[in-house]
């Protein structure tokens, strides 16, 4: 996966608590594999109309926000159902980041294993980046993983907390298939040694 330092970027306000994994990315859409093509049906029911024309209302779908790449959302997002899907959908969408109060366990663990920074804060410091993503075009936050801030579009600054561990695999872009393939060298010594060992094994 795509490594994590620094994302500067346009900041969409999504202010509502209990957004679940269906609502992130429908049932519907999980008949697929793969980790692409996902961003066209992210928030699909509340993105689209019933007669399928886009929402104008629905923020992503706003001109200030359709390259949006941080989103500042209610707490105890991505609850419901453990797809995995749903990063995919965010990040096919072009979202790297997602803050909000609170997360719900496996879609918190998803993001970090495809590369999206789920960042968790007190409702206040929520409040103040919701609001300053209500700004349209000119709602740019910056957010530095190695330093562990979040900066404003007026310079103000928030600190946050991230497990070292999960830290540095997105510093460095290692998912599971990452992580493993750095003892690389020792299972190949490994499974030459039980070659000669045991031959008929």
């Amino acid at each position: 996966m795509d490594k994590f330092d620094k994302l500067t970027g346009v900041a969409a306000p999504l202010p509502m608590i209990n957004v679940d994994t269906d609502m992130i990315i429908p049932k519907q859409f999980l008949k697929t594999i793969k980790r692409t093509g996902l961003g066209g049906a992210l928030f699909h029911e509340m993105r689209t109309n019933e007669d399928g024309s886009q929402n104008p209302d629905f923020v992503l779908n706003k001109p200030a926000y359709t390259k949006a790449q941080i989103l500042v959302t209610g707490e105890n997002f991505g609850c419901g159902s453990s797809r995995e899907h749903a990063p995919w959908a965010l990040l096919d969408f072009g979202i790297k980041c997602v803050i909000a109060p609170s997360f719900a366990d496996i879609f918190y663990n998803n993001c970090f294993k495809n590369g999206i920074l789920p960042i968790a804060l007190p409702q206040a410091d929520v409040d103040k980046l919701m609001d300053d993503a209500e700004r349209g075009a000119n709602a740019v936050i910056s957010v530095d993983l190695e330093k562990q801030e979040i900066r404003g579009p007026d310079g103000g600054c928030v600190k946050f907390e991230i497990d070292p561990f999960r830290k540095q695999c997105l510093l460095n872009g290692w998912d599971d298939i990452g992580l493993t393939l750095r003892h690389e060298s020792d299972i190949s010594a490994f499974e030459a040694k039980r070659k000669r060992e045991m031959p008929w094994a």
